[in-house]
């Protein structure tokens, strides 16, 4: 199963990975609707695959594809997000704009944007 990892220690918070995650999933540069995000002392959150979620969703809308990564079924999720109050990585997200969570899905297109290779692919 490929996930994101990360070295923080690399991190210059440029917010690059940020960006480029907002504009491919939401087609705008709003670090709100990032799937990753930097925090405080370089603290990068993302989602690191590890399912809890999964199991608090009341209508298993969350679910692993066949490479084990955590999806989102949009039609069956109703909005409830206890999965973002369970996350704990605190890396399920949610913004105004959308009825739905939303999380990191290990893409890459963060990590071909960061400078410092504070972000990476990595397979477990």
């Amino acid at each position: 199963m490929k996930c994101l990892s990360k070295n923080p220690e690399l991190c210059i918070k440029c917010r690059a990975c940020e960006e480029a995650c907002s504009k491919a999933y939401f087609k705008e540069n709003n670090r709100g609707k990032s799937r990753i995000r930097i925090g405080e002392n370089k603290k990068i959150v993302a989602c690191t695959q590890c399912g809890e979620c999964i199991d608090i969703c009341p209508v298993e809308a969350l679910y692993r594809d066949g490479k084990g990564i955590v999806r989102l079924n949009k039609n069956r999720c109703v909005g409830c997000f206890m999965c973002v109050g369970f996350c704990p990585e605190l890396a399920m997200f949610e913004h105004e704009d959308y009825t739905e969570p939303f999380n990191c899905v290990a893409c890459g297109i963060c990590v071909n944007s960061c400078p410092t290779e504070a972000i990476y692919i990595e397979e477990k």
